[in-house]
C-alpha cells in the first residue's frame, strides 16, 4: 500500500502494467465481511482486484468519468477509501485496469476460423464500435493510457493478424489499421455521446433528433443549408436514428474494405 502523501510526491506513472503491481494479490471473499475490516497484515477483508475493477466499470457506466472518485467507489463497495488503496496506488491505475477489463468483452475471431479477413475485420469493427457506445468513458481513457493490458493487447494483436491476412504489404498495414479503427473510434465516440445526451434529456434518440431538426429547420439562417441536406437524408434511407446510423456505418466500413482490396491489388 502506498500512503497518500507518497502518492502526491510521485511523478506521473506511464502505466500500471509497467509497475509490476497490476496483478496484486487477491483476498478471498468467502465468509469475509464487507465493512472494510482489516485482516492479518493490514489488508481489508472482502475485497480483491477483480471486485474493485468491476465496481469501477459499473460506476463509470452509470455516472460517467467526471463524477468518478475513489470515495464514491469506496461507498459503492461499502468500505473506506483507504481500503481500496491496498489494491491500487492511484485512481489512474484503477481507470487503466477498468479500461483493459472492458476490452475483455470483445469477441475475437478464432485463429483457426475459416472466415475470410473481410468478415473478421467487420466483426472486430462492429464489436469495437459497440464497446465505445456501451461504455462512453472508454473513448476518453484510450487517449490517456498506453492500453498494454492483456485484454487490450489481445485485441490489437488480433487486429494486426487480420490486417496481415489481407495481403497488404508491411509498409501499408499500420495505415490500413488506422483507417479502419480510427474511423470506428470516431463513429462510436460520437454515437456514445449522442446516446448519453438523449438519456440526460429524458428523450429517445428519435425524439431528440426530430425535435432538434425541427427547431433548426425553423431558423432562417439555416434554411438554405438544410434544404440541400433534406435530400441527402431521404436518400440515406432509414426511418429511425438507429437505422440511419447502421446504414452509414455499414457503407463507410464497406468503403474502407474496398480501399484495402484496391491497394492490395495495386501491390
Amino acid at each position: 500500500m502506498v500512503k497518500a502523501a507518497d502518492r502526491a510526491k510521485r511523478p506521473e506513472r506511464i502505466s500500471v502494467w509497467l509497475e509490476g503491481k497490476a496483478s496484486r494479490g487477491r483476498v478471498p471473499r468467502e465468509g469475509a465481511a464487507r465493512d472494510g475490516a482489516a485482516r492479518e497484515g493490514g489488508q481489508p477483508s472482502g475485497l480483491d482486484r477483480e471486485r474493485i475493477t468491476g465496481a469501477t466499470v459499473r460506476l463509470l457506466d452509470a455516472e460517467g468519468l467526471a463524477k468518478f472518485s475513489m470515495r464514491r467507489l469506496a461507498a459503492e463497495l461499502n468500505v473506506t477509501a483507504m481500503s481500496v488503496y491496498w489494491y491500487v496506488d492511484t485512481k489512474d491505475d484503477l481507470l487503466e485496469l477498468a479500461l483493459d477489463a472492458v476490452f475483455g468483452e470483445l469477441a475475437l475471431p478464432d485463429a483457426g476460423s475459416q472466415d475470410g479477413w473481410r468478415d473478421q475485420l467487420r466483426a472486430l469493427a462492429v464489436g469495437y464500435r459497440a464497446l465505445l457506445v456501451r461504455h462512453p468513458w472508454v473513448s476518453t481513457l484510450i487517449g490517456n493510457f498506453l492500453n498494454i493490458g492483456p485484454c487490450s493487447l489481445a485485441f490489437s494483436s488480433c487486429v494486426r493478424q487480420v490486417i496481415r491476412n489481407t495481403g497488404m504489404p508491411p509498409h501499408g498495414q499500420m495505415g490500413a489499421m488506422s483507417a479502419v479503427f480510427q474511423f470506428v473510434y470516431g463513429f462510436g465516440t460520437i454515437e456514445g455521446h449522442f446516446v448519453q445526451r438523449c438519456a440526460s434529456a429524458g428523450m429517445s434518440q428519435d425524439e431528440y433528433f426530430r425535435r432538434a431538426m425541427s427547431t433548426i429547420g425553423e431558423e432562417p439562417q439555416f434554411a438554405a443549408h438544410f434544404e440541400g441536406a433534406a435530400g441527402l437524408m431521404e436518400a440515406r434511407g432509414g426511418d429511425t436514428v438507429s437505422e440511419m446510423r447502421e446504414r452509414d456505418f455499414g457503407f463507410a466500413l464497406s468503403l474502407l474494405i474496398a480501399g484495402i482490396e484496391a491497394m492490395v491489388a495495386r501491390g
